[in-house]
């Protein structure tokens, strides 16, 4: 029995709920599994080689690369929440999911994409002391600070997002058990309640706009400092090169805000197409962690040499 149904249909304190995927692409589901499959070992890949070479490259023991490491076990980490669940509903119908452990889905992948967020801001701030204040760059970003900064970031996350489940635990009336996505996301559990959820939704936009918001809007102020240092700069090829060590950063920092608040404020306020949408979504939590490696890996000489004597020499051993 999945949860107490009551004569008006409505179902009370599920015990199970129904995850149906991508509305109206269900004919077609088995088939958008290959891509996203293909999308999450890429990026497993590449974020297990980062965690593997910059631990063992001595040269890569700098804040920025620091951060990306941590960035690349969040990324993994992302992938691991939502994957397996999705794929499974795409290849083997399997819909049924136990309420609570879609409530720890949805405390997981929040939490994950808010420390992902954190990370960006750390690496705007990183930028901002190496450009703007280089001669005390290792001074002021010393590994104990660095230490402090992603344990507060960790921290701030789950104490925030941890709020979403604990107010979603209070609603004991739904009027549905049938979820129109891929994952457990907060608002498409939201709206299934036939209780008052206006808590619910203040609190999802406090903590969306208290984490994403924050770090977006200290990112911008970092990096209009940024570009004010940069420009300040006499030499053509000063400039040129304070702006390359930024390259790869502002591509991070664009592919995941402007997905990330497409998909909030799209759940909310906007018409998308259901579908649209929760492919969107889905891209926006799976694509980045799939670049990101790529992106990093592509601006780093150092990085570069390390994935093509890991894979050559393995070619080597082989033959």
């Amino acid at each position: 029995m999945l949860s107490s149904v009551k004569p008006n249909g409505s179902y009370l304190n599920p015990s199970t709920v129904i995850l149906i995927g991508i509305p109206g692409l269900e004919h077609v589901q088995f088939w958008i599994g290959f891509p996203f499959f293909a999308v999450c070992l890429v990026a497993l890949l590449g974020n297990i080689i980062l965690l593997i070479i910059i631990p063992a490259e001595r040269s890569l023991h700098q804040p920025m690369y620091i951060f990306l490491a941590v960035l690349a076990a969040t990324d993994i980490g992302l992938c691991a929440a939502i994957a397996p669940k999705m794929l499974a509903i795409f290849w083997f119908r399997a819909y049924s999911m136990a309420f609570d452990a879609c409530l720890a889905q949805l405390f997981f992948i929040h939490t994950l994409q808010c420390i992902e967020s954190g990370i960006v801001l750390a690496m705007a701030f990183d930028r901002y002391i190496a450009i703007c204040d280089p001669l005390r760059h290792t001074s002021i970003l010393t590994p104990s600070v660095l230490g402090h900064m992603i344990v507060v970031l960790a921290i701030r996350a789950v104490v925030l997002v941890a709020l979403l489940p604990i107010l979603i635990k209070r609603l004991h009336l739904f009027h549905s058990i049938q979820i129109a996505h891929s994952y457990c996301e907060h608002m498409a559990v939201v709206k299934l309640a036939a209780d008052d959820v206006q808590v619910n939704k203040i609190c999802g936009l406090f903590v969306g706009f208290s984490i994403l918001g924050f770090d977006m809007i200290f990112i911008l102020i970092s990096y209009a400092l940024i570009f004010q240092a940069v420009f300040q700069l006499q030499r053509k090829e000063a400039r040129l090169k304070a702006f390359n060590t930024c390259t790869a950063h502002i591509f991070v920092f664009l592919e995941f805000y402007i997905l990330a608040f497409f998909s909030f404020f799209s759940h909310r306020f906007g018409h998308v197409v259901p579908s649209t949408h929760i492919l969107l979504s889905t891209i926006y939590l799976l694509l980045p962690p799939a670049l990101n490696p790529i992106v990093y890996g592509v601006k780093n000489m150092v990085i570069r040499k390390r994935v093509a004597q890991m894979f050559f020499l393995n070619r080597g051993r082989q033959q």
